[in-house]
């Protein structure tokens, strides 16, 4: 893998216009103004556990609500991911974390196959942290699954919405950071059809 591993998208609705760069081989600098402060806060420790550098500007129409943004955001940093992973030969592909913050608990099991397939389970008892609505947050997070072609497992549990989005966002960041890596002993693509497609599909 001597070639650089990097993506970027843009992104541009009648809502939206978002401009997505990503490294995977970076180390986790971040520079993202979505206009929504936690989602920057959650998507920062997301470049940051996950060593992959993110830039990313969205402008929206926060004034409506923060839902265009976040989705779109979501689907251009998902698809930033997917064209920086190119066809997947030699990454390690899965990826497995558990991360704690104070009562919370989150776990995140990643496959990097080109199949798009989510099931998030985040009960928080809020419906917002901060601008960021907290049913947006479960639905930015199947986005990325799709748009990266990516099998994504993340549930999680505790009493303070802050802390389980965290340990959510650390979780995924941590199984990212696994799934992307070069794997030494793979010379190919790890699956038995002997391709990987960038993104929907199975392997």
């Amino acid at each position: 893998m001597s070639e650089p591993r990097r993506g970027e998208r843009v992104r541009e609705t009648r809502e939206t216009k978002i401009t997505v760069s990503v490294d995977l081989d970076g180390s986790g600098e971040a520079a993202i103004a979505t206009g929504v402060g936690f989602y920057d806060h959650l998507l920062t420790s997301l470049a940051h556990h996950s060593l992959i550098d993110i830039e990313l500007n969205a402008v929206g129409d926060t004034e409506v609500d923060d839902h265009h943004t976040v989705e779109d955001v979501a689907l251009a940093l998902g698809g930033a991911i997917s064209d920086a992973l190119g066809d997947r030969a030699g990454i390690t592909r899965f990826g497995a974390a558990r991360v704690p913050m104070d009562e919370s608990l989150a776990q995140c099991a990643l496959d990097l196959s080109g199949r798009a397939y989510a099931v998030v389970d985040l009960p928080f008892r809020g419906d917002r942290m901060g601008q960021l609505s907290t049913q947006m947050l479960e639905h930015a997070l199947i986005s990325l699954a799709q748009a990266s072609g990516a099998t994504l497992h993340l549930e999680g549990k505790g009493r303070n919405d802050h802390h389980l989005a965290e340990a959510a966002f650390k979780a995924l960041a941590r199984a990212l950071r696994m799934a992307v890596a070069p794997d030494p002993r793979r010379t190919g693509v790890a699956s038995t059809k002997g391709s990987l497609p960038s993104a929907g599909g199975g392997a």
